[in-house]
């Protein structure tokens, strides 16, 4: 798993939680151990084993599901302040949350772009009508639909639409489905988003 994801994870426990709640399930998943108090580097790569003992040990810890945590992660990416640049990469797909759907097809190539060796699963949509939508997310850690329905639904308030999420799991091993019905696009004013960024 690339460092992004795992610091990303470090940062949402963190500030979520509090840094000892962070020391404990570093120490119960292993993190403490292997990498020290500091945790995960950005670019470093890391085994899979490691992420998922580091949720194992935070669903256990803050006895909270799994799949709860991760849509809260999800949300988290985008709400929060320091990761602006996520929440400005994936606003760059469209002025609607709708155009914005359309655009999810060509995430992983966008993503690769900025991060050459961040690996996200592959994204396809499909529209099932006027309104109605279903984002196949293939080759995919488990879970990460789940994160997926809490980055959706965070921009669809940034967006300012009024969409509900379901995730449906997948009918094949490393796939997952979200069902989308957005039942207003412009629901209300949606946060302001520029294309330029602004000066310091």
């Amino acid at each position: 798993m690339h460092g992004l994801i795992n610091k990303a994870i470090q940062s949402f426990l963190c500030d979520s939680f509090g840094t000892p709640v962070w020391h404990d399930i570093a120490q119960a998943s292993g993190v403490m151990q292997f990498l020290g108090p500091d945790g995960f580097e950005a670019m470093q790569l890391y085994d899979d084993a490691l992420t998922d003992a580091v949720l194992a040990a935070a669903a256990a810890i803050l006895r909270r599901p799994r799949e709860s945590l991760l849509e809260d992660l999800g949300t988290y990416l985008i709400s929060n302040e320091r990761l602006e640049p996520l929440r400005r990469l994936l606003r760059f797909g469209g002025v609607s949350f709708t155009d914005f759907l359309y655009s999810l097809d060509d995430l992983q190539g966008r993503s690769q772009l900025a991060v050459p060796d961040l690996a996200l699963p592959e994204l396809a949509i499909d529209e099932l009508g006027a309104s109605a939508f279903a984002l196949t997310c293939r080759t995919c850690p488990p879970g990460f639909g789940h994160v997926l329905v809490g980055i959706l639904r965070a921009l669809a308030d940034d967006y300012g639409a009024l969409a509900v999420l379901e995730h449906h799991g997948g009918a094949v091993p490393g796939e997952e489905v979200i069902g989308i019905e957005v039942h207003d696009p412009a629901f209300h004013a949606g946060r302001r988003f520029d294309l330029a960024a602004e000066a310091c």
